[in-house]
């Protein structure tokens, strides 16, 4: 899809599993169950969307999925998908790992950096040669010291050999012109969204912060939450914007609609399909 002067795709690491009590927090099943059923162990299917963005001068990956440095109870637990991978997604556009100059994790949760690196042997190497990862420092900082409540969602082998082409960023920043990450806390203290501004279009990954389309409602949050009253007013702080702007949002883990437009019905928020 063309983006002003961009082009963006959409990549995908496959699917997963979660708990669909833990991915809507107080909201009760009978609510959440009509979006988005679940299977008999109560987990609900999860995308492992990513994003390529080419900008006529750099290649660009936005997250980087589940990857495949676990073993066959962790793929059981978490109902892992891999009909399709990241680094056969980027085959298909022509592309190595070597090619790609820059990746933009918007957090360090298992699912959203897992092909940061790669297993070489006995030694864990960074996946992308050539590239420069960005990270927000304090999420650096927490995903190597996690608390007791989040440690599980944090596995080092997924991203510290990639620490030597590691960017730690203080904050909102530009990473290159048109790419852009804005914190928004909640998720984690430093989960960061990415936005891509391009000849007066722009599109919004919005990661963490509403995983899927079934968490527009602004009390919708998951349990995995560090902060869920900051979720609140982060998602409300962004997403108005999103409406106003009109601009291209992308879903983490949304399975059935990854990309949307928002728009306000009847003062709720909805998402409608970009085709394309």
């Amino acid at each position: 899809m063309k983006l002003g002067d961009f082009e963006i795709h959409p990549l995908s690491d496959g699917a997963f599993g979660l708990d669909g009590g833990q991915m809507f927090g107080v909201v009760p099943k009978v609510l959440w169950e009509k979006k988005i059923p679940a299977d008999s162990h109560n987990r609900i299917k999860l995308g492992l969307n990513c994003i390529l963005v080419r900008t006529g001068r750099e290649t660009v990956v936005i997250e980087t999925g589940i990857g495949d440095k676990f073993d066959a109870r962790f793929a059981d637990i978490y109902a892992v998908d891999h009909s399709t991978n990241l680094p056969g997604e980027l085959a298909t556009h022509g592309l190595a790992p070597s090619d790609i100059d820059i990746v933009i994790n918007s957090h360090l949760h298992f699912d959203h950096c897992g092909w940061n690196t790669r297993r070489d042997g006995n030694r864990t190497v960074p996946t992308f040669p050539r590239a420069r990862y960005y990270a927000q420092r304090g999420e650096w900082e927490h995903a190597l010291e996690p608390s007791e409540r989040d440690r599980a969602s944090y596995i080092q082998e997924f991203f510290q050999a990639a620490e030597p082409q590691t960017v730690l960023l203080d904050g909102d920043q530009e990473i290159v012109p048109g790419i852009r990450v804005q914190v928004t806390p909640g998720h984690t203290r430093d989960l960061q969204v990415v936005w891509i501004e391009s000849g007066g279009e722009r599109a919004c990954f919005v990661s963490d912060l509403a995983p899927t389309t079934a968490h527009l409602a602004y009390p919708w949050i998951m349990s995995f939450d560090l902060y869920p009253l900051e979720t609140l007013a982060s998602k409300r702080r962004l997403l108005p914007e999103l409406v106003r702007s009109q601009a291209m949002v992308i879903f983490g883990h949304d399975a059935a609609m990854p990309w949307a437009r928002l728009a306000e019905r009847d003062g709720r928020l909805v998402a409608n399909r970009v085709e394309g």
